[in-house]
């Protein structure tokens, strides 16, 4: 069966850049399927059709997201009524499990066969959505090798394709070009700031940040660039930076990494992106108190950054909730950009997980080959 409708969704901006890869993979083959769902900009300009604007799921946090979910719900609402008019042949789902797993459980009673993408945590925490998966997920793509192993044991058809980023992340620039660029001296060292591309979190990272590269510029002259993400916009920053020695560029995201003597990183998608890039670094991240209390209660890991959790070990120093601040963030930044035999450590175990990651392959193309292999053993038509 070659699917003449696909619904793809994604909320994140990691989600919307590895959903749009597939969905170009996929249009090699299938050049007539339409592609419709909730779509950020890279979904947009691989030609999904928006029927929802991934922006609008974009918030993370326990507590944080209560404020949101009228508006979240009406647009599920919105895409549960177009893939009910449209009976797609299937649908990708992409991380966001909060949406997604309701949303699956909808499809599924529609008769569309469930594809997801990024795995859901349940490793870490909410183990009870393990059922639910169990019941609606036709194929669970994994991003991480010990993910693979965990949902098959609950039964969950679950296949690990490496990491997307791993054949994505690169820069574009030459070190030269970017500096002659920004007008950055090439004797200084430079700091990329990362905040994270979601703007709640952002702001929730950016005072502590700018106390942070005060304190370091106050001991050392640096440069220090934060490209802004396409879901938070450069204003967001420009507005609030003040006298704070940081450059706000727009996107660039992977040439400040990588051309970075060192990256303050939030925990996240963007940490992996360091790591791919080999960039020595200091991961923090902060969330509301009551969501970190509640998440205490939930989670269950060794380490909160993918890093260091795909490593086994602290490769990179956590700065996590009231661990984070300027003093801290300054003191991990300028020790390490201090000791030389550190940041090559760092960089030699980030080329380790680097080759994990890539898992031997392009995630995307093995992603596209098995969802073209499940669609060939569907029925012609979906009830």
């Amino acid at each position: 069966m070659v699917p003449e409708t696909i619904l793809v969704s994604a909320g994140e901006a990691s989600g919307d850049l590895y959903a749009a890869k597939l969905v170009e993979a996929l249009r090699r083959d299938w050049p007539r399927t339409v592609f419709f769902g909730c779509a950020g900009p890279r979904l947009k300009e691989a030609g999904v059709r928006p029927v929802v604007d991934a922006h609008s799921l974009a918030v993370v946090g326990l507590v944080e997201v209560v404020g949101h979910i009228p508006r979240i719900y009406r647009e599920y609402r919105k895409l549960l009524a177009e893939a009910s008019r449209l009976r797609p042949q299937l649908a990708i789902l992409t991380d966001s499990p909060d949406f997604h797993l309701r949303l699956a459980r909808r499809l599924k009673a529609l008769g569309i066969p469930i594809i997801y993408l990024v795995a859901p945590q349940a490793w870490a925490w909410r183990k009870g959505r393990l059922p639910l998966m169990r019941r609606v997920l036709d194929e669970l793509f994994c991003i991480f090798p010990f993910e693979e192993e965990f949902f098959r044991r609950h039964g969950i058809p679950a296949t690990y394709i490496g990491h997307p980023l791993a054949a994505l992340v690169k820069p574009s620039l030459a070190r030269d070009d970017f500096f002659r660029k920004h007008g950055l001296p090439s004797h200084r060292p430079l700091i990329a700031v990362l905040p994270g591309s979601r703007k709640g979190e952002a702001l929730r990272h950016l005072p502590v940040l700018l106390e942070a590269a005060g304190r370091l510029n106050g001991q050392r002259a640096c440069s220090f660039v934060l490209p802004a993400s396409s879901t938070t916009g450069s204003a967001l920053f420009r507005e609030r930076i003040g006298a704070a020695p940081i450059q706000v560029i727009e996107g660039e995201t992977w040439d400040a990494i990588a051309h970075a003597d060192l990256a303050l990183a939030a925990s996240g998608t963007v940490a992996v992106e360091a790591a791919l890039l080999g960039t020595p670094m200091v991961i923090f991240y902060r969330v509301t108190p009551v969501s970190w209390l509640l998440g205490r209660l939930l989670v269950s890991v060794p380490f909160y950054s993918m890093v260091n959790l795909v490593a086994g070990r602290e490769i990179a120093p956590e700065l996590i909730q009231d661990r984070m601040t300027g003093e801290n963030l300054a003191r991990q930044a300028a020790r390490l950009l201090d000791d030389e035999p550190a940041r090559l450590r760092m960089k030699r175990d980030f080329g380790e997980l680097a080759a994990r990651l890539q898992a031997g392959g392009n995630a995307i193309e093995r992603a596209a080959a098995r969802i073209q292999d499940f669609a060939r053993k569907q029925p012609a038509h979906v009830a």
